[in-house]
């Protein structure tokens, strides 16, 4: 292993955003909340069951696009809606108006809120730079080059794979690797020769089925042993880790 906890042979580093740089997982799941409460009380009325910020926002929602977490959500309900269009209006039931409603919201948090990175996040950016290798970010979210601005890291990061690219070149989003897979063509890397980090479930699946040299989880919610059964390499609770400990201690074993 490397000092940076790689393989020899990487030359790529490939980053979600949510809850490995930024510290916008959490204002993501207050937006997801906030938009389904409201929809499922009018729907239900007394039989009103609340989206569970962490069960439901892990397993449905967290690292999809945005109408696919809909859709995902929705689903696990027994609820089907019709799907509208992107342009639908905030206030329409649709899957769309949906997703642009709480896209709504996540805005509106990010700008009374703000966004910070995680400084361990920082920290191993430059150092991956410094050693030079080379960097993109791989994420979900429509919102990633204001994110990146306002965290004050787009500069740590060459290429930008979000979910505009992927509408504009047909990729499909995790757990498909297609986006990854783009950003490591972009980098001039192999899928041997990049490292995926990611926070979410559907990110370690994207990574184990793009066959990517190394697959880092980054555990933020307790979530381990989940990660490590999604293909993790290697679970750190911060990717100032692995600068501080490059090799992997006896009890962390692949979890491919």
């Amino acid at each position: 292993m490397t000092p940076l906890g790689l393989p020899e042979g990487i030359t790529a580093c490939l980053f979600d955003l949510d809850g490995v740089l930024t510290r916008t997982a959490v204002v993501h799941a207050a937006a997801w909340k906030e938009m389904f409460d409201d929809f499922l009380r009018r729907r239900d009325g007394a039989d009103f069951r609340p989206f569970d910020p962490v069960a439901d926002y892990d397993a449905y929602v967290d690292g999809r696009p945005r109408a696919e977490g809909v859709r995902s959500f929705l689903g696990a309900r027994g609820i089907d809606l019709p799907e509208g269009t992107p342009d639908d209006p905030p206030e329409r039931d649709t899957v769309n108006g949906l997703g642009n409603r709480k896209n709504l919201l996540v805005l509106a948090k990010i700008k009374s809120e703000g966004v910070a990175a995680y400084p361990g996040s920082v920290r191993y950016l430059e150092a991956v730079r410094a050693a030079g290798l080379r960097t993109a970010v791989v994420s979900s979210s429509a919102n990633c080059h204001d994110v990146l601005v306002s965290a004050g890291i787009e500069k740590l990061l060459e290429v930008r794979v979000d979910a505009l690219v992927a509408t504009r070149l047909g990729l499909a989003g995790k757990p498909s690797p297609d986006t990854f897979l783009q950003a490591a063509r972009e980098l001039e890397a192999d899928p041997e020769q990049a490292a995926v980090f990611e926070d979410a479930l559907v990110g370690m699946d994207a990574g184990r089925a793009g066959a990517f040299g190394w697959v880092v989880g980054v555990d933020r919610v307790g979530q381990a042993a989940e990660l490590r059964t999604h293909g993790a390499d290697r679970v750190v609770t911060d990717l100032a880790e692995l600068l501080d400990h490059p090799q992997p201690g006896p009890d962390e074993r692949s979890g491919r």
